[in-house]
């Protein structure tokens, strides 16, 4: 693609929190049983519980794309960085406004600027470190437009 724009890498990030958190639990390996579960109650035994849903493994495509996707983060200085992965998985401002220490409106411009400099990035430009944060995000919407 050559044509990125802040809403699509918004939309990529999401994907990869979404992937990630769908990858199977890390387990330790050389302790398993063929034995089934125990059932120590009637309350645990089939059917008295609810059932548990699987949810659905990603392919190998979506995780080669989440993959790639995690990379773009190290272009961000890491604070940027933590604020849009942050809200990539979904924390509300609230909580992200706590970790980090910073204002909603302010938040919101590096937000607003990680995206943009990903895009600008993936549309093979350089940043150059002489421009300001608002700078950068209305050549990127002027640019998408």
């Amino acid at each position: 693609m050559n044509n990125w724009t802040p809403t699509m890498v918004e939309e990529r990030l999401a994907e990869a929190a979404s992937i990630l958190d769908r990858l199977p639990e890390e387990r330790i390996q050389g302790y398993c049983s063929a034995w089934p579960e125990v059932v120590r109650n009637v309350h645990e035994a089939f059917g008295w519980h609810d059932p548990v849903m699987m949810r659905p493994r990603p392919s190998p495509a979506a995780i080669d794309r989440m993959d790639e996707t995690l990379t773009w983060l190290k272009w961000l200085e890491p604070d940027i960085a933590k604020i849009v992965w942050m809200r990539a998985t979904g924390t509300r401002w609230k909580q992200i406004c706590r970790t980090v220490g910073l204002q909603r409106s302010a938040e919101h411009q590096r937000y607003l600027f990680g995206h943009c400099v990903i895009a600008w990035r993936l549309n093979g430009r350089r940043l150059s470190r002489k421009r300001s944060r608002q700078s950068v995000i209305d050549l990127v919407r002027a640019a998408s437009r």
